[in-house]
């Protein structure tokens, strides 16, 4: 345990160094979800064509942009795979005494310090914007799940590079699953305005769950089904931690 704790500290360590190194991707990552909210959200806040509840629709989306920015990095968090494998960097690791799942849960949680980088440049817009978050500590709380969420992505992204064998394709199917994931989540409407197919699909997506509980914590205070939320997601970063690990090796073949 001493061991994959280790393992795992080197990898959150390291790509502290990396960002240390060139935070231009920081940057860069984050101008999409910033015309999210000074665009989008300011335009559709004047309409006021979507209940939400009371809430100022700006501060509605604003958890959706951030776990938007912060998740879908980590989806594409599979190339760096993918390149490892191709300069022969994966070989070598599979050779270490190391189990699979603490390689497959270091490098997750690696991604996840560029979520928190996210969430901060995002909160500042936010912030100038007018948005109200609720307090301090709940921010916090929204921000280490989110974070944690990050690295069930990470996990994703690996089983994703684990069918591909090119940089371009695995870039093909994450464009191809970020965007309809968000779309149908409860991120930019309640799911209850939704088609009744579309509502099923989403109950069954993981964003709507981890949307719903940064927005309780972030904005409204509201903790009716936080426990639903937290039983999911850790639901769904399991299942991609196990398969992911089971996935790791075909990365290398």
């Amino acid at each position: 345990m001493v061991n994959i704790a280790s393992y795992i500290f080197t990898m959150l360590e390291l790509e502290l160094r990396k960002l240390k190194n060139d935070r231009t991707e920081l940057y860069t990552r984050a101008v999409q979800p910033i015309l999210w909210l000074v665009l989008y959200g300011t335009v559709i806040s004047r309409i006021r064509a979507i209940p939400t509840g009371g809430i100022p629709y700006i501060d509605y989306i604003t958890p959706a942009i951030i776990i938007q920015s912060s998740t879908f990095i980590s989806i594409f968090y599979g190339l760096t795979l993918v390149w490892e494998r191709e300069s022969g960097i994966l070989k070598k690791l599979i050779t270490t005494p190391l189990p699979r799942y603490s390689i497959v849960i270091g490098r997750s949680f690696a991604s996840g310090i560029r979520s928190l980088f996210q969430i901060l440049i995002i909160t500042i817009v936010a912030l100038l914007l007018g948005v109200r978050f609720y307090n301090v500590i709940f921010f916090l709380i929204a921000s280490l799940i989110i974070f944690f969420v990050s690295s069930g992505f990470a996990s994703l992204s690996v089983i994703i590079a684990s069918f591909m064998k090119t940089r371009e394709r695995f870039m093909g199917i994450g464009q191809a699953i970020t965007m309809p994931l968000f779309f149908a989540s409860s991120g930019l409407y309640p799911i209850s305005i939704m088609p009744k197919a579309l509502q099923y699909i989403a109950l069954g997506n993981p964003l709507t769950y981890i949307i719903d509980i940064s927005r309780r914590l972030m904005i409204t205070g509201n903790m009716d089904s936080v426990i639903v939320d937290l039983i999911a997601i850790v639901i769904f970063n399991f299942t991609m931690y196990l398969l992911a690990s089971i996935r790791f090796k075909k990365i290398i073949e």
